[in-house]
């Protein structure tokens, strides 16, 4: 065949392609809605730790693992989640998660009602498949757009991470006017109600077809692509980065700021710093569609370290400090965007689910390590977590470096 057949070929491809995908930005909507409650569910227990550690008594450390608890299962259980995505499609996996995080909640309301700090990390770790629902999203939304625009579709389903907004903002409102018990309750219903709603209009897009390989030999097939462990590494530090301070951050401002911030205010504070996340992640995608995501992942990087640097000054409560964490949560934002258009073009097509569930799952367990390793760094004689913080500068210094030596993937390939 020659270039001209080849290129009428490609012609006639792409128009049949874009003739059945109509109605695809309204199927991201609803799954970003969906992925927006699933995040709501995922991170309910990080508004409240306050009233859980005057409660149950907690110290440093247990605070720590009770933040982290749901970040691992929703790290892990994305790998297991986007293969089965590959197979079963989104709108049954959207519809599986979300039912199954119902129980989760339920068992978070019981652990409080009753006290209890070991049922409480049990149902955190339930609470983790939850956290599993990001890993569908992305190859659902990827097969409702051609290859050019996949960094705005799954930018796009990213913004469903203001579930945490929703969560940091609403969830101790909520227990405040209504009481702890009927607040975890709704959010159930709301789950329930989701589920439903995703079950009737969700559908996957005309253009993917399941993947019958066999679950074990699909991840490792992902885990042998040099993209898999690049990206794995990017998406830790964007995304886990992220994670960590929308976990840690009401925790972080309450003990840092105690005359200056309360648990409501600290709930606020954190909204803000996920909302800019949001807003930034669909921003870095279109981007990188445009010049490229390298690029955009090395802006990213570099406000990541730079911003990091000042938080770890600790400076005084008040605009400054709320402009630098709005200012690093756009900057995670950014980065996520472009991690994962930087995944579309550079994956087989029959992997996508896959190797986004490892992806994620790194990012997740990105935002594992970074509670504990501020709990166990905290100096009381200081009040400070100084220590933590250089961390993140460094880490983000050395992602920084590898992320300048990678292979760009081409805009629109």
């Amino acid at each position: 065949m020659n270039e001209s057949s080849s290129q009428q070929v490609s012609q006639q491809s792409s128009q049949r392609e874009g003739g059945e995908l109509r109605g695809q930005f309204g199927q991201v909507l609803l799954a970003t809605f969906a992925s927006t409650i699933g995040f709501w569910a995922w991170m309910v227990i990080a508004p409240l730790q306050k009233t859980y550690a005057t409660e149950l008594g907690l110290d440093e450390g247990q605070i720590s693992l009770m933040l982290a608890m749901p970040v691992l299962v929703g790290a892990l259980g994305r790998v297991v989640v986007g293969a089965l995505t590959d197979r079963f499609g989104g709108r049954r996996m959207f519809t599986f998660v979300l039912l199954a995080s119902v129980p989760a909640v339920l068992l978070v309301a019981l652990a409080g009602e009753l006290a209890s700090f070991p049922l409480l990390l049990v149902a955190g770790f339930y609470l983790g498949v939850a956290g599993t629902i990001f890993a569908v999203g992305v190859p659902f939304s990827s097969a409702w757009y051609e290859a050019k625009r996949r960094g705005f579709a799954t930018g796009v389903f990213g913004m469903g991470m203001i579930g945490t907004a929703v969560s940091a903002f609403f969830t101790p409102r909520l227990a405040e006017s209504f009481g702890y018990l009927p607040t975890h309750l709704l959010i159930a219903a709301i789950m329930t109600a989701t589920a439903i709603l995703v079950w009737v209009f969700l559908r996957d897009s005309p253009v993917w077809e399941p993947s019958r390989q066999p679950l074990v030999p699909k991840v490792m097939g992902a885990l042998r692509l040099r993209i898999t462990w690049e990206m794995s590494f990017l998406y830790a530090i964007v995304f886990g980065g992220f994670v960590a301070f929308a976990t840690f951050l009401p925790k972080y401002l309450t003990t840092i700021y105690p005359d200056d911030v309360d648990p409501i205010g600290a709930g606020t504070r954190t909204a803000l710093f996920a909302v800019a996340a949001v807003v930034a992640r669909p921003i870095g995608g279109a981007l990188s569609d445009r010049v490229g995501p390298k690029v955009i992942s090395l802006i990213s990087l570099a406000g990541i370290v730079s911003l990091a640097y000042i938080v770890g000054q600790q400076p005084p409560e008040g605009v400054l400090t709320g402009a630098v964490f709005i200012g690093m949560a756009a900057a995670m934002g950014l980065g996520m965007g472009a991690v994962f258009a930087w995944v579309g073009p550079s994956t087989p097509k029959d992997k996508v689910g896959a190797v986004t569930g490892v992806v994620a799952a790194a990012g997740g367990l990105g935002g594992y390590f970074p509670p504990l390793v501020m709990g166990a760094t905290y100096q009381a004689e200081t009040n400070s977590y100084a220590l933590g913080l250089w961390l993140l500068v460094l880490v983000g210094a050395v992602a920084l470096v590898v992320a300048g030596m990678l292979r760009d993937a081409r805009p629109g390939a």
